[in-house]
């Protein structure tokens, strides 16, 4: 049975979304709606989550949500299940509620945690509910913009920190900030029909890569293979290793060996989880056959060639490192 990714570690920041079943309704009255943030405020007080911004939409949720100890599926296994006890005993109704497993979004908090919040709130604006962000009911939008004690449950300073150190000031950029349009690379993200679990730069990318190496490719994970390290990664090390320009693993002629093209290859298919078709397009290779036997002499090679052996063996090493800070 498939299984969704999960990336989990402390410090973690998350956009995490889950609907009804057959797009059915989850909240039916303004009850349900007090209900999930109450069950909410448990779970932060319960497991140390951090819930930064909710919308609650009818038939669906948004949350971003921080977890100091990277305990993302135990929170939400007792979101879900918790209301949707809860809610079935309210409404006397019985059965799944959700259409099954939560989609998280793991989010580089350098760079794209408000754009996220920003988002995540201007959600019933984009949907045509309300024209303005402050005339929709059930989100933390008005936490931003409020100092009352009711509010105080919202795990926010972190991001109204990032306009200002004063809250004053702070809250008055984040109303502004909501005013701005929405950045296209976020549109354009959102905008996937399979929305990858992976939301930042390259280097953050390249960090959950090396870090959750011994994910990638797992049959049971269909979504897994998004952890696949990029081909130009891999280049760029081979040529470093080999002490050659990267163009120079582009080169082929006939009867003359290529060895740090050939090693590329091998680490691609293995790190990049690439097809040989796709190997071929990258090298301008047309047979498949001639890409297998690239591969194949590389792992050959490495049974009995020490030197060869130690230099792929130190490329693989940083290929497979995760040393950012969390």
């Amino acid at each position: 049975m498939s299984r969704p990714l999960r990336i989990e570690y402390p410090g973690a920041w998350y956009h995490v979304m889950n609907r009804g079943r057959r797009r059915e309704k989850i909240f039916t009255t303004s009850k349900d709606y007090e209900l999930f943030i109450t069950v909410l405020k448990e779970t932060a007080e319960l497991f140390n989550l951090k819930v930064s911004a909710y919308c609650l939409m009818s038939n669906h949720y948004h949350l971003l949500i921080h977890t100091p100890d990277g305990n993302l599926s135990r929170c939400m296994r007792h979101v879900n299940g918790v209301y949707t006890q809860r809610f079935n005993r309210a409404n006397k109704k019985d059965g799944q509620l959700f259409r099954g497993r939560f989609k998280a979004v793991v989010v580089d908090n350098d760079s794209y945690l408000l754009e996220v919040l920003r988002y995540i709130h201007n959600n019933p604006v984009r949907a045509g509910i309300v024209k303005n962000v402050n005339d929709f009911t059930w989100s933390s939008h008005s936490g931003y913009c409020s100092k009352a004690k009711k509010w105080d449950w919202l795990y926010k300073e972190f991001l109204l920190s990032m306009f200002s150190e004063k809250i004053t000031p702070a809250m008055r950029a984040y109303v502004e900030f909501m005013q701005e349009p929405e950045l296209e690379e976020i549109e354009s993200f959102y905008a996937k029909k399979n929305l990858p679990s992976v939301l930042g730069d390259d280097s953050f990318k390249d960090w959950i890569r090396e870090k959750f190496h011994d994910l990638r490719f797992k049959k049971e994970i269909p979504t897994s293979k998004e952890l696949a390290l990029s081909s130009t990664t891999v280049r760029s090390l081979v040529a470093k290793a080999f002490n050659v320009e990267d163009v120079a693993l582009m080169v082929s002629k006939r009867g003359r060996e290529n060895l740090p093209r050939d090693v590329a290859i091998y680490l691609q298919r293995i790190y990049c989880g690439q097809t040989l078709a796709e190997l071929g397009q990258d090298y301008g290779i047309s047979s498949y056959s001639s890409v297998s036997s690239s591969f194949e002499r590389i792992k050959s090679r490495l049974l009995t060639d020490r030197r060869l052996k130690e230099k792929v063996s130190e490329v693989e090493k940083k290929l497979n490192k995760g040393q950012r800070q969390t």
